[in-house]
């Protein structure tokens, strides 16, 4: 070859080489994405059986307890809402950290846990601290939709852990049950998502459960003013009633859909229609701004659109602020940072 064939042949394999670079949203696999970005196929190299290995184990424990599906989405949920999708929900208190576990949000409800733990040692086995735990998060929470019958996407991956957690974030950041529809959304505007995003994201609550203590106020004292919520349906009101009284049975457990509990589909948004959501934070979606109003009737209608639109929304919240390239680290126990 000619030395200027050779000089124009190099010079092409470089601009196609920064042609294919820049137009993709991500790296190497090799721990480190280009850019800053995440991609599906960040382990296919590096950990080829990383995705295999969380659905394995993610279908073990929901044969085990359905139940626990709809926690490991609320984990991941609950972490990318404080600092971003770092996993610093997983970390224990230990030195400077105070756990997010801790927290209102998460006191005596935040599980499953253990089931991070069997899927972080199992890869820590086949390929050592390659995958991270905020990406286990991810995994696993498509997987726990799947499972149920709720619509499956591929995860951008490429997230890094944090070395630390906040646990005033966690009680300041977190949308809660009782929290207003304003609140809600600041709450999710936040985290650059918007009015949609909260619709769809609502309906991950077409599965699992929620504890007297997140939605008593409805059936007692919704107003200050010592009456039930006029907006939910009376013969709902006194069924919860018997279960959840004035005081005591905290932590008794209630369907958030008791029509297809364990199945994820649009029954949540239908209760809604009927005024039979279990949470304030659920039924406002239909009471209190007409925008998302119309996006409950619509995924009332459409199962179809409303799993289009979770799993894009599920793509778009793992995406608050990542850690990538050389930030945070790979830790070698989800629970505790690694030594230095």
């Amino acid at each position: 070859m000619a030395p200027s064939t050779s000089f124009v042949f190099v010079f092409v394999l470089l601009a196609l080489s920064s042609v294919c670079f820049s137009h993709r949203p991500g790296g190497g696999g090799d721990g480190y994405g280009y850019g800053g970005y995440l991609y599906p196929q960040f382990y296919d190299h590096s950990c080829p059986m990383a995705q295999d290995i969380v659905k394995s184990i993610v279908a073990k424990a929901f044969a085990k307890e359905p139940r626990i599906a709809a926690s490991l989405i609320r984990l991941h949920f609950h972490d990318c809402f404080v600092k971003g999708c770092d996993a610093s929900l997983l970390l224990d208190s230990s030195g400077k950290i105070a756990s997010e576990k801790r927290s209102n949000p998460n006191r005596n409800s935040a599980r499953g846990f253990e089931v991070i733990d069997e899927i972080k040692s199992a890869l820590e086995k086949e390929c050592p601290q390659t995958v991270s735990c905020a990406d286990i998060l991810a995994i696993a929470s498509r997987d726990s939709t799947v499972i149920t019958g709720g619509p499956s996407w591929e995860v951008p991956l490429g997230r890094r852990d944090s070395r630390g957690a906040s646990l005033s974030g966690s009680n300041n950041h977190i949308p809660a049950p009782n929290n207003t529809f304003q609140t809600i959304l600041t709450r999710f505007m936040r985290q650059g998502l918007d009015i949609v995003d909260l619709v769809a994201l609502s309906g991950s609550h077409t599965i699992g459960n929620s504890r007297c203590t997140s939605f008593r106020q409805r059936l007692y004292n919704q107003s200050g003013n010592a009456e039930p919520d006029p907006s939910l349906d009376p013969s709902y009101a006194a069924e919860l009633r018997r279960r959840c009284p004035r005081s005591g049975g905290d932590q008794n457990l209630f369907f958030l859909d008791f029509v297809s509990p364990t199945k994820f589909d649009n029954y949540y948004f239908k209760n809604l229609l009927a005024g039979k959501g279990l949470l304030n934070s659920d039924q406002v979606l239909l009471t209190k701004n007409q925008q998302s109003a119309e996006l409950v009737r619509t995924y009332a209608e459409n199962s179809e659109l409303f799993f289009e639109q979770f799993a894009k929304s599920m793509v778009k919240m793992g995406n608050i602020s990542p850690l990538t390239g050389s930030r945070g680290e790979i830790r070698k126990n989800c629970r505790r940072v690694n030594k230095n």
